[in-house]
C-alpha cells in the first residue's frame, strides 16, 4: 500500500498540518486511509479526535493485544506524522516503509539549515540511495511577497530534490484543524486557492489533484 512520510526534525515546521490535509485528500478520494501518530505529542491523534461523524472516515493505528501498532484491516493509504528530532534509527525505520517522504520547511534560515541537514541525513539513507523511497520538499506558510519567500526560493533551488511547491499562510488551515477538517471537507469555493497549491504535491505522489465533493461537515 502506499505509505507517504512527513518528516523534519525542525519542530513547528507544519508537519501535522501536511499530514491530516494529505490524509484528508485520500480519504475524499474514497480511499480507505489511516493517519498514523508517531509523535509522542498525538497531535493527529488529537486531531482525528476532533473530527466529526459527518465528514469522510481517517482511521489510526490499531493495537493489538501484545501492544504492536498496525494499520487497520483493509487500509489501502497511509500518512505517517512524525516526531521534531527524528533521527538514527527511528529516521531509518520509517525511510524502510515510506514510498515518499515529505519534507515541509519554512522560510527561515533556522529551518533552512536544519533541513539542509536533514536532507544530507536522508540522502544517505539505503531505501532513499535505490530509488525505493522518493523525498520532496514543501515550503510551508510563504509569503511569496517576502524577502524570506526569496531565501527559501534561492536555498531549495539548489537541490537535488523536487520542490513540491508553496503553501501559503493562511488561517484556513488553522480554521479546519480546530475542527477536524481538511481541505478536503468543505466547499471548494472556499478552499479554492489552497487546493490549487496542493496539485504539485497531489502530482507527484502520484494522485490526480481533484476536489471531491465534500461531505457535509460544519466548520
Amino acid at each position: 500500500m502506499p505509505v507517504a512520510v512527513v518528516a523534519n526534525p525542525k519542530g513547528g515546521v507544519g508537519k501535522t498540518t501536511l499530514a491530516t490535509n494529505l490524509a484528508g485528500y485520500f480519504a475524499a478520494q474514497d480511499h480507505a486511509v489511516m493517519l498514523g501518530d508517531t509523535d509522542r505529542q498525538q497531535s493527529s491523534r488529537e486531531w482525528l479526535a476532533l473530527r466529526p461523524a459527518t465528514a469522510r472516515p481517517i482511521r489510526t493505528w490499531e493495537i493489538s493485544a501484545d501492544h504492536i501498532a498496525k494499520p487497520p484491516k483493509g487500509t489501502t493509504h497511509v500518512v505517517l506524522d512524525t516526531p521534531a528530532g527524528l533521527h538514527g534509527w527511528r529516521l531509518a525505520d520509517l525511510i524502510k516503509l515510506a514510498g515518499h517522504v515529505i519534507v515541509p520547511l519554512q522560510p527561515s534560515m533556522f529551518d533552512i539549515l536544519a533541513t539542509q541537514a536533514f536532507l544530507r541525513k536522508l540522502a544517505d539513507e539505503k531505501p532513499v540511495r535505490h530509488g525505493e523511497a522518493k523525498v520532496g520538499v514543501v515550503g510551508m506558510r510563504v509569503d511569496m511577497r517576502t524577502r524570506a519567500a526569496e531565501q527559501l526560493q534561492r536555498f531549495v533551488q539548489g537541490l537535488q530534490i523536487p520542490i513540491l511547491g508553496y503553501l501559503r499562510d493562511t488561517q484556513n488551515y488553522v480554521q479546519l484543524a480546530a475542527h477536524g477538517l481538511t481541505l478536503w471537507d468543505v466547499a471548494p469555493s472556499r478552499v479554492a486557492r489552497d487546493v490549487e497549491q496542493w496539485r504539485g504535491i497531489l502530482d507527484w505522489l502520484g494522485e490526480r489533484a481533484e476536489q471531491a465533493s465534500p461531505v457535509p461537515a460544519t466548520a
